[in-house]
């Protein structure tokens, strides 16, 4: 297995993927589930991420995949509190941008960026009082 540093993330066909140490000094992957915005085990994937990477399988720095994994999850999850309002709140930008056929100006891509780290801290919060063994609210701390 190539020199791994851990945490390590990726972008798996679209979907995030971070390899994380166990306890035991062993490694233990999770996939971003769409249909429920938690993770699952996905220590099935590590070989072929880790020696196939290139084409679908990149390499993400923790901002990109903090970025990456609240895009999809505001893209694919419905719900009410507060982190699916700050969810609206980001595709009313991006709307409003398409809507007028042009990209995101430089302060609405921060301000979009900033929403999802906190949306990261507070979705990832929620799955581990849910008891999701694969949530880190800290990897958005790492990301700034």
């Amino acid at each position: 297995m190539p020199d791994l540093e851990l945490p390590a993330y990726f972008s798996y066909y679209k979907s995030p993927v971070k390899m994380v140490s166990t306890p035991d000094g062993g490694l233990v992957a999770w996939r971003l589930s769409i249909d429920t915005g938690g993770w699952e085990p996905a220590t099935d994937l590590v070989d072929e991420i880790l020696f196939a990477v290139g084409g679908e399988i990149s390499v993400l720095t923790a901002d990109q995949f903090v970025q990456r994994t609240e895009y999809r999850r505001g893209r694919y999850l419905r719900g009410e509190g507060p982190v699916f309002a700050l969810y609206e709140t980001v595709k009313a930008i991006a709307d409003a941008a398409d809507a007028e056929r042009r990209r995101l100006t430089i302060e609405e891509a921060a301000l979009i960026k900033g929403i999802h780290r906190r949306t990261f801290v507070m979705f990832e919060e929620q799955l581990q009082q849910a008891g999701d063994p694969g949530a880190d609210p800290t990897i958005a701390t790492a990301a700034s």
